[in-house]
């Protein structure tokens, strides 16, 4: 997703005799390094207004007009690139291989965003980003996803992220840049099976909010642990929580926490005994994934051409091949020793079991810090927004009474959606609330 900043010396040449004709550039033009640069600044200025809209204003509408902008810009006009989602491949590849740079705009697209979720959240994903932007126009009645489907859905997205990253380090590929469901739609033009996807994620977007952004997005989750540090971050309510719930319905993507004010008691010794044994299995699901990553970091290595390269060569020496592939015989043309062939076969093998267990580790431990924090209980006096999950969308704002008081504005009645959930003994309460 990354344009190269060069330009043609020479025509293309022409198969006159065989009627050959080359095919399209699939990616975008190469542009001039101050355009690049222009993208940095855009992207730079886009971060500063969302911050100071979605903290400061808490303007919803604003937002969404900077939306409209960002993906205007970045989708469609820019085609998806130069992209903050798929620049940390590049990144990944320069740890994984030093030889490997990374320009300084793709660097900035990937570490501007997350420096501005240390400090102010998840601003990127309110309306800088092109795929939140997209999905957002595309939502008309959210539907509330329940608890336990959207924890298993979210660890997807911890899943494309280390294989994305064992990809980019061990230079099997950008997987991200390649499936990537809403760059066919920006450009017009890509593979029928993504551009079936990114309409399906759209449609399900119509009901789902933002299922890219929640359950799939690899950038996302580096942002989630971001935010989760922020100093300045979304307050619902600009003073005393009324604990109306209004907010709580509002949210289309799931990132409000409730107020435990009224939650049950819970047996302290049985939580106790629950989270000491979560803690014990921790060790359990590492060298699960240790040694899962490992046969499949074997497995993913074949993907790599070196690798088919030099089986399909060692299957032609030992007879177990009858014919030459094009790629072996091209091979064989240039005269270099097999047994160098098998060294750096062997030498990627290593390196995509390493990378498999590196990411299988990943995989198992975040397996085991979300059941270790599902266990953990907290204690929330108001209704508040998940630092990690919240986008900064702004639309909790206006349903809070609070916030249309600061503002002068008409506080209405509870409509019936409001209550849903409050049990029978409660509704008086809560109706009072939402009233007064």
């Amino acid at each position: 997703m990354i344009p190269v900043l060069a330009v043609q010396r020479f025509p293309p040449p022409q198969f006159t005799e065989t009627g050959h004709l080359l095919p399209p550039l699939t990616g975008p033009l190469s542009r001039a390094l101050t355009l690049e640069y222009l993208d940095v600044a855009v992207l730079l200025g886009a971060l500063a207004l969302a911050a100071w809209l979605a903290l400061r204003q808490r303007s919803r509408n604003w937002l969404a007009t900077l939306g409209i902008f960002s993906l205007l810009y970045f989708g469609f006009w820019r085609k998806g690139c130069v992209c903050s989602i798929g620049s940390i491949q590049n990144i990944a590849q320069a740890l994984g291989d030093p030889s490997a740079g990374v320009p300084l705009t793709v660097l900035a697209f990937g570490l501007l965003p997350l420096v501005f979720a240390l400090l102010f959240g998840r601003v990127f994903c309110a309306a800088v980003c092109p795929h939140g932007a997209l999905q957002d126009l595309m939502l008309i009645k959210p539907v509330a996803v329940p608890p336990w489907l959207e924890h298993g859905l979210r660890l997807l997205a911890h899943t494309y992220l280390g294989l994305a990253m064992v990809f980019a380090a061990t230079g099997g590929g950008y997987i991200i840049c390649q499936y990537d469901p809403f760059v066919p739609i920006f450009r017009f033009s890509g593979a029928t099976a993504l551009v079936v996807a990114g309409v399906a994620l759209l449609v399900v977007g119509l009901f789902i909010g933002r299922p890219y952004c929640r359950f799939l997005c690899p950038y996302g989750v580096l942002l989630g642990l971001a935010a989760r540090l922020s100093r300045w971050r979304v307050r619902i309510t600009p003073d005393t929580c009324t604990q109306c719930r209004l907010c709580e319905q509002s949210c289309p993507v799931g990132a409000i926490n409730p107020s435990t004010l009224d939650a049950p008691v819970r047996d302290a010794a049985a939580d106790k005994r629950r989270l000491v044994w979560l803690i014990a299995l921790l060790p359990v699901l590492l060298a699960a994934g240790l040694g899962l990553g490992g046969l499949a970091g074997t497995n993913l290595a074949r993907r790599h051409r070196i690798v088919n390269l030099a089986e399909r060569v060692h299957q032609e020496d030992l007879g177990l091949a009858a014919d030459t592939t094009d790629a072996s015989a091209a091979w064989r043309a240039t005269g270099a020793p097999v047994a160098d062939l098998y060294t750096a076969a062997q030498d990627l093998r290593r390196r995509y079991v390493l990378a498999g267990r590196l990411c299988g580790l990943w995989i198992g431990l975040v397996i085991g810090l979300k059941l270790i924090t599902l266990a953990i209980r907290r204690r929330r006096k108001d209704y508040e927004a998940d630092q990690a999950r919240c986008i900064a969308c702004a639309r909790c704002y206006l349903y809070c009474p609070q916030e249309l008081r600061r503002l002068g504005l008409p506080v209405p009645e509870a409509p019936p959606s409001a209550l849903e959930g409050v049990v029978a003994s409660d509704r008086p309460q809560a109706e009072a609330q939402s009233r007064s």
